[in-house]
């Protein structure tokens, strides 16, 4: 896949991006050597090869999934000007 100038014209007004002629230009050898390296990348053979999220492995910390009620409600409404059992009271707005 190569891209031409007018292609590199095209995405810089999708982008609302402000390009001259002379580095819309210079953007379409830069645009077409990462498109390069790219398909470069799609000729490596990767069967067999285990997807991974780091190069050394690790296990993530997890914490308990237990359902709580956080134990912080009063600290919630504590600056509410009108509460009721741990909620907030507001004036009706529709009648």
């Amino acid at each position: 896949m190569s891209v031409d100038l007018h292609t590199v014209k095209r995405v810089a007004r999708l982008a609302r991006i402000a390009v001259s002629e002379e580095d819309a230009e210079r953007m379409t050898g830069e645009l077409n050597a990462i498109l390069g390296f790219v398909e470069q990348l799609n000729e490596v053979d990767v069967s067999g090869v285990e997807p991974m999220t780091s190069v050394i492995p690790m296990e993530m910390k997890k914490r308990q999934d237990v359902v709580t009620d956080g134990s912080k409600a009063a600290d919630i409404v504590a600056n509410a000007p009108a509460t009721e059992e741990n909620f907030f009271l507001v004036p009706k707005v529709v009648e």
